[in-house]
């Protein structure tokens, strides 16, 4: 084995408003990691070492920290960031120094660069299933409620679609800055609107603010919510009677009951201790790693333009059936899951097996 370590840099939120997050995208990373060189580690033999920089939650220190992984620790290609903003601000400097940028996070859709690869949940994805389900089952006029930047907005413009088309209502749209706290007002609008479904993507902090409110006022008690970026851990930060019935929509959940589902859990609290949070983050930064790490083992070589072409079309079992990183935009073919909180834990109510959005490569 050679001394020299294959560095993967990372920017990811360990301080903010979304520093759980970033411990469970950590967490998913180190344990690919850990796969990776116990099996041989890649190129002869070289270990991978993660890198890790805290981008704080903030897009400009996410840039700060990506310029210094890239000139001081000579870094071949960084996972995170978080953000939407801090992603955007990234991918430009990365392109011009030919660093690949693994994405992990559920986001607006439509970025597409060369060197940008997205184990990402996009509109499409949780959209399509969820709101015809919401509809189905809770009623057909809806209130959208986001924080104010591009994936809320842009998501919602989704949503508002299928609304149109299935002749539903919309109640509402508001937008929240990062850190807004009082949610009354809004609360008694939406009791006022005659909504029978919130649709929420706020941001983590905001989201469990808002959840308790709506609880404590007894509006919860009286429509259905469902909420996009509602994990593991946000389940663990809320009162039962807070959580209790509300619906989400994702790619991974620890409760699923299949054998991968399973075997993945165990590894990670087998690695982080049983109260870790195992969620759809812990899923993607672990799978991105992994496709990164094969890709590299397939080119059998530094040169990222070769590794960048093996990334595309390949496949993993990871931790709920199949998926797919797809060559022509460096998105995902993803198994979805609608999940609603009963009994204190997040249980599965439906399953839609592989389903591919539309492609995201805007020339």
């Amino acid at each position: 084995m050679t001394s020299d370590a294959y560095k993967i840099g990372v920017v990811l939120p360990f301080s903010g408003s979304e520093a759980n997050s970033g411990v469970q995208c950590l967490n998913g990373a180190k344990m690919a990691v850990k796969e990776i060189n116990e099996s041989g580690g890649v190129l002869g033999g070289r270990h991978i070492e993660l890198v890790v920089e805290d981008s704080e939650t903030d897009p400009q220190r996410a840039l700060e920290r990506t310029r210094k992984l890239v000139a001081v620790d000579g870094v071949q290609a960084i996972l995170g960031p978080l953000l939407s903003t801090s992603r955007d601000q990234m991918i430009g400097f990365l392109a011009e120094h030919r660093i690949p940028l693994l994405y992990g996070t559920d986001y607006e859709g439509g970025a597409y660069n060369r060197y940008l690869f997205c184990y990402s949940a996009i509109p499409e994805h949780y959209a399509r299933p969820v709101v015809p389900h919401m509809i189905q089952h809770y009623g057909d006029a809806f209130y959208l409620l986001g924080s104010d930047y591009v994936w809320p907005r842009k998501t919602n413009e989704y949503v508002k679609d299928i609304l149109v088309r299935k002749r539903a209502t919309l109640s509402g749209e508001e937008y929240f800055p990062f850190g807004h706290e009082d949610f009354q007002g809004v609360i008694d609008r939406i009791a006022d609107s005659g909504a029978t479904v919130i649709f929420l993507d706020l941001v983590d902090s905001e989201l469990r603010a808002f959840l308790r409110q709506c609880h404590t006022s007894g509006l919860k008690e009286k429509l259905r919510i469902v909420a996009l970026a509602f994990n593991e851990s946000t389940l663990a930060s809320l009162g039962r009677e807070e959580a209790e019935g509300i619906l989400t929509c994702n790619h991974f959940f620890a409760t699923l009951d299949c054998p991968e589902a399973r075997e993945f859990v165990r590894r990670q609290q087998q690695m982080f201790g049983e109260d870790t949070w195992v969620s759809y983050y812990n899923v993607s930064h672990y799978g991105l790693v992994k496709f990164f790490g094969q890709a590299v083992k397939k080119a059998g070589t530094e040169d990222v333009e070769k590794i960048i072409d093996l990334m595309a079309d390949q496949s993993l079992v990871v931790a709920n059936g199949q998926v797919t990183l797809r060559g022509s935009d460096h998105h995902m073919i993803l198994n979805i899951l609608i999940a609603e909180v009963k009994d204190g834990c997040l249980t599965v109510v439906k399953a839609v097996d592989s389903l591919a959005p539309a492609d995201q490569h805007v020339d």
